[in-house]
């Protein structure tokens, strides 16, 4: 492929950005800042420069919607066109709130609608335009990859072709696809293989088959994501892949989801079924796993998080475009966190997940 993959020479015109005549090397944050200052010298808003100079936290929940899959979508969804989504609008939120680097990742329902070939299609063109992101903006963009799950050999070959050669922070999932949910049994050689190379998998939640529209007067995502998240966290647990798959770092959204309020429900069952997945105790294997705070940054939220897991398995999150970094920012300062504490969730936690991250 004519493209620079971090560090090779991209020749293929770029997507996002208008100078695609160049190779452009990786850079740091000295760099950045020399570019930003240049970036005022000619005639770029003081403010904005500034900004990106001075940003340091990692968004690992920031969603990207490629052309392509906006038109995928715009096809299919009721609702309509989903939301408006560029390169600059990123980077202007980034640089409001302080945000250094946005790892992206699709919004729900990613890439499958009952067709293989399009999925595979799909992830491909999804994956390689983020690809150009990284590339076109050094520092502030890594990105999950997307699979065309439930197609567990074309995900295979999608993993492959996306840690290998487009260089992908981590992967990126959905909670259930279908009637299907993390845990089950088609999607374990998917999982094997994340575990033998020790990927970081973030996981956003949908709306399962199961309980759209079950309450007319409130969206199903307002009441459903939370409950997938939980469903999706349960199943992975109870099934054996949790424990079978130590090595895949699991990134789940919004605090949990429920889980943290429902914890002793999971103690119980465990108990009752003696189950041999989990000898450790429920909260110990909880606490294996990572959880990103967009939308559950209250402090009950927070409050029942870190009675399960440790402060260091918590990642600064914002869900932009439906949400601004700027309730996550806000909900993480009322909270009052040593000054320390509150850097590691925003950036540092991040840093020792994905290490790339620091370049």
């Amino acid at each position: 492929m004519g493209m620079r993959f971090r560090g090779a020479t991209r020749i293929a015109n770029c997507l996002c950005c208008s100078d695609t005549s160049r190779a452009r090397p990786e850079i740091s944050r000295r760099s950045v800042l020399a570019g930003s200052l240049a970036a005022i010298a000619a005639g770029a808003p003081v403010a904005r420069a500034f900004a990106a100079a001075n940003s340091f936290r990692v968004d690992v929940h920031h969603h990207y919607v490629p052309p392509v899959h906006a038109d995928a979508l715009t096809a299919r969804r009721q609702q309509g066109r989903p939301p408006s989504w560029s390169v600059a609008q990123s980077l202007d939120e980034m640089n409001k709130n302080g945000i250094a680097t946005a790892v992206v990742s699709l919004i729900q329902p990613g890439v499958w609608w009952n067709n293989i070939e399009e999925a595979r299609k799909l992830s491909r063109e999804c994956n390689e335009f983020a690809t150009r992101m990284v590339a076109d903006h050094p520092g502030r963009f890594g990105f999950w990859a997307a699979l065309p799950l439930p197609d567990t050999d074309g995900s295979l070959r999608e993993l492959t072709y996306a840690l290998d050669v487009l260089k992908a922070d981590g992967i990126g999932l959905f909670t259930s696809y279908g009637d299907k949910y993390l845990g089950d049994q088609s999607f374990r050689p998917v999982f094997e293989e994340l575990n033998r190379r020790k990927a970081v998998v973030f996981v956003h939640p949908d709306v399962p088959d199961c309980c759209r529209g079950l309450v007319p007067s409130v969206p199903a995502p307002t009441l459903e994501f939370v409950q997938d998240t939980t469903r999706a966290i349960g199943g992975f647990l109870f099934s054996g892949t949790a424990a079978q798959c130590p090595d895949v770092r699991m990134i789940w959204s919004h605090s949990g989801g429920t889980t943290p309020f429902i914890v002793s429900r999971f103690i119980r069952l465990a108990e009752e079924r003696k189950n041999k997945f989990m000898s450790a105790g429920v909260v110990p294997e909880l606490g294996k796993f990572y959880y990103e705070i967009a939308q559950g940054h209250m402090p009950g939220q927070l409050d029942a998080l870190l009675r399960i897991v440790r402060l260091q398995h918590v990642l600064f999150g914002s869900d932009y475009p439906f949400r601004s970094g700027a309730e996550a920012v806000a909900g993480l300062a009322d909270y009052k966190f040593k000054a320390a504490d509150l850097r590691a969730i925003e950036r540092d936690n991040a840093l020792q997940l994905v290490p790339r991250l620091k370049s």
